[in-house]
């Protein structure tokens, strides 16, 4: 539904029919100024967020909401804003609960003012065309399109005008855009740019030298010219056309709404001078277009031409060539044969070589076999006479190496029974050893038993001596010294 120029609209019903025929309403433009008055700033590399407070004033509306939110203006003292409303009934609304509040910023101490009123709507007047075409000096009121009869209005959706009785949508009818605004006035002509594919190479729209930059949507939306007959026609047209935004109503009431943008012709687009400036220009570019179409043309049949020649030839070079292939598949062919021959005769006799050899090497064979039997028998006669000589010395030695291997054992029996009956002398005479220390200590703890014993009898002994001197000493004159000698 809605396209590129327009945003969907859920609320029409301040819609003004336009041309119900075809579902096109006009719709007023709700727009508020807000402006916020900002505290100054005391402290280095502090700033307000714009975002913070468009939120703030998105909240402060609520449950209204926007259909649109800017900036305009920016500056230390203040931010300006320009929202636009879906409804003309909400512009009241939405002022009075903007208008001398405040606004309370994280961070920030001071409140910041608010102020609100309604948007003025930048839209050509009476005044204004009067004054212009009556200031302008190659303007002539008498002639069509030098004064005020020409509106110009801009960014129109293309599928809003498109004719009915057409499948291709993507381009508009000047014969249906005559219809819908013939309704304030007679229409002496009309012209959409957007049609005439010449348009951007005439002279005087195009500059020498200018790039022309592709804009996005720029088929979805289109520019028209409307020029009325009478003076009458063009101001109904304006004053009905003044702050309204042009909306869209669909067959199941799916509405979408359209910012155009509208001014009168301050470039004598429609005069009979420019149209004839531009159909001359047309008819030029047509002339350029047939010639150079017909350049194009000579130019594709003579290279299809080039291209057929060269196809011949190399169809030509493609069979000679063919043809020397063939003949030198033929010549591989025939060689291949000849080989072929060479190599059977020579593998015949290569094959009776083969034979002969293989049977002078089996009567070779059968000779040598022979000569090894003999030889064979010869040698086992020679190696029977050897075995039976290696048998005697053989004997002789084993004999000999028994009777050693026999003197070699006495001889470790002998040694055998000396170092045990030494290790068995070195065990006694340990077990001696360990015997006498063992007394030893003995010895030693006795005699410690004893002097420990003695000891005590001793120490007995004096404790009793002592005892008994201090009873006689008891009851009698104390004695400035006593000494007791120790036995």
């Amino acid at each position: 539904m809605a396209t590129a120029g327009a945003s969907i609209c859920t609320d029409h019903s301040d819609a003004v029919e336009f041309f119900k025929p075809g579902g096109l309403y006009f719709k007023p433009i709700a727009r508020v100024n807000i402006c916020v008055q900002l505290p100054p700033l005391k402290e280095a590399g502090k700033s307000i967020s714009n975002w913070e407070v468009m939120e703030r004033i998105k909240n402060m509306i609520k449950p209204h909401g926007f259909m649109s939110l800017k900036i305009i203006k920016s500056t230390m003292e203040f931010i300006r804003f320009e929202g636009e409303l879906e409804n003309k009934d909400l512009v009241l609304v939405v002022m009075q609960r903007l208008e001398s509040k405040s606004i309370k910023l994280s961070g920030f101490h001071e409140q910041l003012k608010v102020k609100a009123g309604e948007a003025k709507i930048a839209f050509p007047g009476r005044h204004d065309w009067d004054a212009y075409f009556r200031d302008a000096r190659n303007m002539n009121e008498m002639r069509p399109g030098e004064r005020p009869d020409t509106i110009h209005i801009r960014d129109i959706p293309t599928r809003w005008f498109a004719s009915c009785h057409s499948k291709d949508k993507t381009k508009p009818s000047e014969e249906y855009l005559k219809k819908v605004f013939s309704q304030f006035g007679d229409i002496r002509c009309v012209d959409i740019p957007m049609l005439d594919p010449y348009r951007k190479e005439m002279t005087g729209l195009v500059k020498v030298g200018s790039i022309n930059t592709f804009t996005f949507g720029q088929d979805l939306v289109f520019d028209a010219y409307i020029q009325y007959k009478e003076y009458i026609g063009f101001v109904k047209a304006m004053d009905r056309l003044r702050g309204m935004k042009m909306l869209y109503m669909d067959e199941e009431e799916k509405c979408a709404v359209a910012n155009v943008r509208v001014d009168f012709d301050k470039t004598k687009h429609l005069t009979d001078k420019a149209i004839r400036k531009r159909r001359l220009d047309r008819e030029r570019l047509e002339e350029l277009e047939r010639e150079r179409e017909d350049r194009v043309r000579r130019e594709r049949e003579e290279q299809e031409r080039k291209l057929l020649e060269e196809e011949r030839l190399k169809n030509e070079e493609e069979i000679g060539r063919e043809r020397k292939r063939q003949e030198k598949l033929q010549r591989r062919v025939d060689r291949r044969k000849e080989r072929e021959q060479k190599r059977k005769q020579k593998h015949l006799e290569r094959k009776e070589r083969e034979e002969e050899r293989k049977m002078q090497h089996k009567i070779a064979l059968e000779e040598r076999k022979f000569l090894l039997a003999q030889r064979k028998l010869e040698s086992i006669r020679i190696m029977t006479e050897l075995f039976e000589r290696v048998k005697v010395i053989k004997v002789k030695e084993d004999v000999a190496r028994r009777e050693q291997e026999l003197e070699e054992e006495r001889t470790r029996q002998v040694e055998q029974e000396k170092s045990e009956r030494e290790e068995k002398e070195k065990q006694r005479q340990e077990q001696v050893r360990r015997r006498k220390e063992q007394l030893l200590r003995q010895e030693h703890e006795l005699r410690e038993k004893i002097l420990k014993k003695f000891k005590n009898t001793e120490e007995h002994k004096q404790e009793q001596m002592r005892e008994q001197l201090r009873k006689k000493l008891s009851g009698r004159t104390k004695l400035k010294s006593a000494v007791v000698m120790k036995r």
